[in-house]
């Protein structure tokens, strides 16, 4: 007697960090929910992890929680940073794919049929990407010219005007279980992993309510943080530009001994030996300073550790 089995659907996490999202999770679970209703091939969740929000955003999450048991929520002690709690929030996953969207709806939950269609097609990494954006043209086009800047130095090109969110296979997140880094640069990581990524155009919308948590100082942070990550060149530049500037301080200075020698009563010296010896001397510091990163920054490559990620002060509904 032969024994059929029901073919199991595949179950999708879709993850939502938020901090201070408090005017956009309604709108945000609807839209999702609608989306949800029109691919029932599938089995979902809702997963939020919110970053300590000061005001009724994880009120309101527990109250959606509530009638809804496919929508989880955990909530961190303290802000951690947005990247450490995203990271956080996808070791979490146990399903057979991610779907990781912003809460400000900048990413519209209206591209998750697109997301889904690409993973169905083999890959195990799409990721969402502006072709436009209707954001401050000065940050976005400021944010265009850092990820070329990037692209150039860097050993692992980040994809270029990419949100940094997108889906992630079930393989892609028992990788990210493995990685340890208090301030993780995941459009780095993931082209690191090394899988054929898709990707998935869309126009940015502009923040329709609330006050972005990306100040200035966090953007900047973040690309500290991607250069740092991905990117030795720096380093390399100061050891190459101070011993350039060693060697022609060397020449200028022996220039200026001959023609002393050669014209001593006409020739006057003045301040310039004073100059080119602190400049020669500086230079020197440069040369060796950048040696000296150079170890540093292997050492940082082998040994770096998570010291501490993300600790949690409440889960709901697992």
């Amino acid at each position: 007697m032969k024994i059929g089995y029901l073919k199991m659907k595949k179950t999708i996490t879709i993850l939502t960090p938020t901090l201070n999202e408090e005017s956009n999770v309604d709108e945000l679970v609807s839209r999702v929910s609608k989306v949800i209703a029109e691919h029932p091939k599938y089995n979902f969740e809702h997963l939020f992890i919110d970053n300590s929000s000061d005001d009724g955003t994880v009120d309101k999450l527990k109250k959606i929680a509530k009638k809804n048991k496919k929508v989880k929520v955990i909530v961190n002690a303290r802000n951690f940073g947005s990247p450490s709690s995203v990271l956080h929030g996808l070791k979490q996953v146990k399903t057979d794919a991610c779907i990781h969207i912003a809460s400000d709806l900048q990413d519209p939950p209206e591209v998750i049929p697109d997301l889904l269609k690409k993973w169905e097609e083999g890959f195990k990494i799409v990721v969402l990407v502006k072709n436009a954006s209707k954001e401050n043209q000065f940050i976005f086009y400021l944010r265009k010219i850092f990820y070329r800047t990037l692209t150039i130095i860097s050993d692992t090109p980040p994809i270029e005007n990419s949100t940094g969110n997108g889906l992630l296979d079930r393989d892609v997140l028992n990788i990210l279980r493995t990685i340890h880094d208090p301030l993780p640069f995941l459009r780095g990581i993931l082209v690191q992993i090394g899988f054929p990524i898709g990707r998935v155009f869309f126009t940015q919308s502009t923040r329709k309510q609330g006050i972005t948590s990306n100040s200035l100082y966090g953007l900047y942070e973040h690309a500290v943080a991607a250069i740092t990550d991905h990117s030795k060149v720096p380093i390399r530049l100061l050891s190459i530009l101070g011993f350039i500037l060693s060697i022609l301080s060397f020449i200028l200075a022996a220039s200026y001994l001959i023609l002393k020698v050669l014209n001593w009563d006409s020739f006057e010296v003045g301040m310039a030996p004073l100059l080119i010896g602190l400049f020669f001397f500086g230079s020197i510091q440069m040369f060796f300073l950048g040696l000296i990163g150079e170890y540093i920054a292997a050492i940082h490559t082998r040994v770096r550790r998570d010291v501490l990620s993300v600790i949690e002060s409440e889960r709901i509904n697992f």
